[in-house]
C-alpha cells in the first residue's frame, strides 16, 4: 500500500514542527506527465472525495493510471491526492496537539519529498485549503501555484451562516450516530438546496445522492472521535499570520480562490476577504454551489484549475491574472467612507460596523452552546469505546 512514513523525513528549517515517527500518509497518484499537483482534502474527507477534479485534470479514474492527457495543451498532469492525519487510511494520533494545520502542511510536505516532487501546483479544499496556504508560506519556493476552494481564515471564520437551517443542520450533526443520519445532514451541508431539488431523470438529486453517501458510509465507516476532534482543532487554531501573508504575496506564483456563493459553512465573505488580501497574485472565483462546489460545479472548478495552471506556466503577470479591485489605504478607504456617509446625511457606516459586531457576538454565542453540547454529549459518552474506522470520501463538512 502507497504510504508516506513522515517520521523518516529530516526536519526542515523552515518549519519549526517536529515529526511523529509513528504517523504514516496514505496516499494515491493518479495520471502522468510533467505537470505535477498535488491535492489537500479538507474535514473528515478522504483523498477520494477530490474524484471530479482528479477525472477532470488527469483523466484517469482508478489510482496509478498512467494517462498523458494532452487536453487544454498542459502535456500531462501527474496528481496525488491524499489522506490527511485522522481519517481513511492514514494514521490516527490521540492527541489534539498533534493536529494543527501546521503539522499537517509538514506532513504534505513531507510527502513531496516522499515522491521526489521539487514543485508543484498546491490545492486544498477547506480545511485543505488551509493546510495549503501553510504549505506555500512555509516553502513558498515549492509551489507553482495556489488553489483555495470553499476556504475561510480558520478560528471564528469557522462559525457556519448563522440562521435557523445552519443551526438545524449543526445540532442534526451532532447527534448523527447512524449512517443514515449521518447521510441525511451531510447533503445539507455539502450542496446548495436548488441542485439537491434538481430531478435527474425521475428522481431528484437528493434521493440519488442520499443512497451514495449511505453506501460510502456503511462501507467505510464513521471517522474516529480522535480523529475528528483532532481536526476540528486545528480547524479552531488555524490562522495567517500578515508575516505568511506577506511571504506568498512576494513568492512569484499565482493564486485561485474558488467559492460556492451557498456554501453555509465556509461563508464566502471570508473567502473573498483572504483573496483580498493576497491581491494582486489572487483571483476569485464565485459559483453557484455550496460547499462541495467542487462536485457541485465540477466542470467550472476544473476550467478554473486548468486556467491557474497554464497562467502559471506562462508566467502570466499578477496584474493581469487578477480580478479584485485594487486596495486603496486604509486611511484613504475609511476618508471616502466618511464623506460619502456625511454627503448622504446617513448613518450607514455606524450600523454596518453594529451588524457586524452584533454578528460576531451571535457567532461567538453560538459556539458556546456548541461546545457546550459536545462536551455533555462525550461526559455522557465517556465510559464508551472511541467509534474506530475511516471515513468515506463523501464526508467533507469543513
Amino acid at each position: 500500500m502507497p504510504f508516506c512514513n513522515v517520521g523518516t523525513q529530516l526536519p526542515s528549517p523552515v518549519a519549526d514542527v517536529p515529526l511523529n515517527n509513528d504517523i504514516k500518509i496514505f496516499y494515491r497518484t493518479y495520471g502522468g506527465g510533467p505537470t505535477k499537483v498535488l491535492l489537500i482534502i479538507g474535514l473528515a474527507a478522504t483523498h477520494e472525495a477530490w474524484g471530479p477534479q482528479i477525472k477532470g485534470l488527469t483523466g484517469a479514474t482508478v489510482p496509478d493510471d498512467v494517462v498523458w492527457s494532452e487536453e487544454e495543451g498542459n502535456g500531462g498532469i501527474h496528481v496525488c491526492a491524499f489522506d490527511n492525519r485522522g481519517v481513511g487510511r492514514s494514521s490516527v494520533p490521540v492527541e489534539k496537539s498533534e493536529f494543527s494545520t501546521k503539522i499537517m502542511a509538514k506532513d504534505a510536505i513531507a510527502l513531496l519529498d516522499h515522491l521526489g516532487w521539487k514543485k508543484a501546483h498546491v490545492f486544498g479544499h477547506s480545511m485543505g485549503a488551509m493546510i495549503a496556504c501553510k504549505v506555500a508560506a512555509m516553502v513558498p519556493d515549492r509551489v507553482l501555484s495556489l488553489a483555495l476552494l470553499n476556504v475561510t481564515g480558520g478560528g471564528f471564520q469557522c462559525f457556519p451562516k448563522l440562521d435557523q437551517q445552519t443551526i438545524s443542520v449543526a445540532y442534526r450533526f451532532l447527534k448523527a450516530k447512524t449512517p443514515e443520519q449521518r447521510a441525511a445532514v451531510d447533503l445539507d451541508t455539502h450542496y446548495s438546496q436548488e441542485y439537491l431539488e434538481e430531478y435527474v431523470g425521475t428522481d431528484k438529486r437528493r434521493a440519488i445522492l442520499y443512497q451514495q453517501y449511505v453506501k460510502g458510509i456503511s462501507t467505510t465507516g464513521m471517522q474516529s472521535n480522535y480523529g475528528f476532534d483532532g481536526q476540528l482543532n486545528a480547524c479552531w487554531a488555524h490562522k495567517m499570520t500578515e508575516t505568511e501573508i506577506e511571504v506568498i504575496k512576494s513568492a512569484g506564483f499565482l493564486v485561485s480562490v474558488i467559492h460556492g456563493r451557498h456554501d453555509i459553512i465556509a461563508q464566502i465573505y471570508y473567502a473573498k476577504r483572504l483573496a483580498e488580501k493576497l491581491h494582486p497574485v489572487a483571483r476569485m472565483v464565485d459559483l453557484h454551489g455550496g460547499h462541495l462546489v467542487s462536485h457541485e460545479r465540477s466542470e467550472e472548478v476544473n476550467q478554473a484549475l486548468f486556467d491557474l495552471i497554464k497562467a502559471s506556466k506562462v508566467n502570466m503577470s499578477p496584474h493581469d491574472w487578477t480580478n479584485l479591485p485594487k486596495k486603496e489605504s486604509w486611511w484613504k478607504e475609511k476618508r471616502v467612507l466618511i464623506r460619502t456617509n456625511i454627503q448622504a446625511g446617513s448613518n450607514v457606516s455606524l450600523n454596518c460596523c453594529m451588524l457586524e459586531k452584533l454578528h460576531l457576538f451571535l457567532l461567538y454565542l453560538f459556539g458556546l452552546l456548541v461546545l457546550a453540547f459536545e462536551y455533555g454529549r462525550k461526559l455522557l459518552g465517556s465510559l464508551k469505546p472511541a467509534q474506530a474506522g475511516g471515513s468515506p470520501s463523501y464526508i467533507e463538512s469543513q
